[in-house]
């Protein structure tokens, strides 16, 4: 058995060396046919183009999802704690649940709702959000993000606000201006039913970098309470946790420990359609570019093709001299994979490069031409980003290799038809 074995592998092995041999030595020689050689040539640049753009282009895609999951993340709570039926109340054995639960490093309560302000004749919609400075630094960046004043500066009963810098910009507010704020709570007065007013003093200004510069507004809790007439409650708890990846886990582990009164929600809920628009998008781009490396490919398969007819003769002779139609196919799919691979590799090397170094060349061109290809306002981003995954490089070789395998399949089984008799009937 193992005799059989040995035998069997011995002789693949000569079959498989001989049809090696000889493709690599129809790739290596000088053909005669000088377009057949331009069309091969053609086809090889043609493959490590398609490579090398397929991995500077998901680079880049890559680089674009991380920065605006990063600027997202950064503002959006990884777990978020609200009661089912209402607000909630401080509640000492609650918050050791939040706290005791793994993956769980800080918790803050918090005050949101919609409103607008006012500020010289202009209005402008908010998310209003009520926090306590001390515990919201520990769950959110946000004290980083301030470009002017501190978030130590919200003090209860003193109505300070913080706003976006983009809204600042947008309706003129510097820092110690007063602004009106308004939201959706009915106020009864001798006139009737109106919405609740109040003034407050712009304490400082944020710039986060994505869209909660222009929606959202920050005051303190107390001052949020007292506003909307909550007593001492609040709207549920912004959680901070170690690994932002494991919020899911943790958002039902804290749903299967509080009370049924009390819901838990991570932040790839709160967002879902940007984040699978996001793979969406990169998946479309990934198949359209592949369409790329099937154009080179069938360049590929046409001067297989070509080789074919122009070696007749040379394959006629090999059949006269035993050899049978699975080494003539294996001949032509090495010699196919062969110019497959050098292009593979090329665009591999090229791409890379490319990848690593695109956020340069694009500053580059963006001073040598004095254009500002991407603006802050529309992407959030002046530059152009790249983040290379090996696991896409991974999957662009592998089906670039395999495009390049069925590309020979035609041509190797067109060879493997040829009769000795009828090629050298001329020659």
């Amino acid at each position: 058995m193992v005799a059989a074995i040995g035998i069997f592998f011995k002789r693949s092995i000569m079959r498989f060396g001989l049809a090696l041999f000889i493709g690599m030595r129809y790739t290596r020689s000088k053909r005669s046919n000088h377009f057949i050689s331009f069309i091969s040539l053609i086809s090889t640049l043609g493959i490590a183009l398609g490579v090398m753009v397929l991995i500077t282009v998901l680079s880049v895609m890559n680089g674009f999802d991380h920065e605006i999951k990063s600027r997202i993340l950064n503002m959006v709570p990884p777990v978020t704690v609200q009661g089912l039926d209402g607000p909630l109340q401080a509640q000492k054995q609650l918050d050791e649940t939040i706290l005791k639960t793994p993956g769980v490093t800080a918790m803050a309560p918090f005050v949101q709702t919609q409103g607008m302000i006012q500020y010289q004749g202009q209005n402008g919609y908010i998310l209003l959000q009520g926090i306590d400075p001390a515990l919201q630094s520990k769950v959110s960046p946000i004290a980083s993000k301030m470009v002017r004043g501190s978030l130590t500066d919200l003090k209860p009963g003193e109505f300070g606000i913080l706003i976006g810098a983009d809204k600042a910009q947008q309706m003129g507010i510097v820092v110690g201006d007063k602004i009106t704020v308004m939201v959706p709570k009915i106020s009864i007065t001798p006139i009737g039913s109106v919405p609740r007013l109040k003034q407050f003093v712009v304490k400082g200004i944020f710039k986060t970098g994505y869209t909660y510069d222009n929606t959202y507004a920050l005051i303190d809790l107390k001052d949020a309470q007292t506003l909307l007439q909550l007593q001492n409650t609040f709207n549920g708890y912004e959680l901070k946790v170690e690994d932002l990846y494991r919020a899911p886990y943790i958002a039902n582990l804290l749903n299967q420990r509080l009370p049924f009164s009390y819901q838990s929600f991570d932040w790839t809920q709160q967002n879902p359609n940007f984040f699978k628009a996001l793979q969406m998008e990169k998946t479309m781009m990934f198949l359209i570019l592949i369409l790329i490396i099937a154009v080179a490919a069938f360049n590929l398969l046409s001067s297989l093709v070509m080789m074919v007819t122009d070696k007749r003769g040379e394959i006629a002779i090999l059949r006269t001299l035993g050899a049978k139609t699975g080494t003539i196919m294996r001949v032509f799919v090495v010699q196919g994979m062969m110019t497959g691979c050098i292009g593979i590799l090329f665009g591999v090397g090229l791409g890379i490069a490319l990848s690593l170094h695109v956020t340069e060349i694009v500053a580059w061109l963006q001073h040598l031409l004095g254009v500002q290809f991407l603006s802050a306002n529309v992407y959030y981003i002046d530059f152009v980003p790249s983040l290379l995954i090996p696991t896409d490089i991974v999957k662009i070789i592998a089906v670039a290799l395999g495009l390049c395998v069925v590309a020979t399949l035609y041509p190797a089984w067109q060879a493997s038809r040829v009769l000795p008799a009828e090629a050298l009937r001329y020659e």
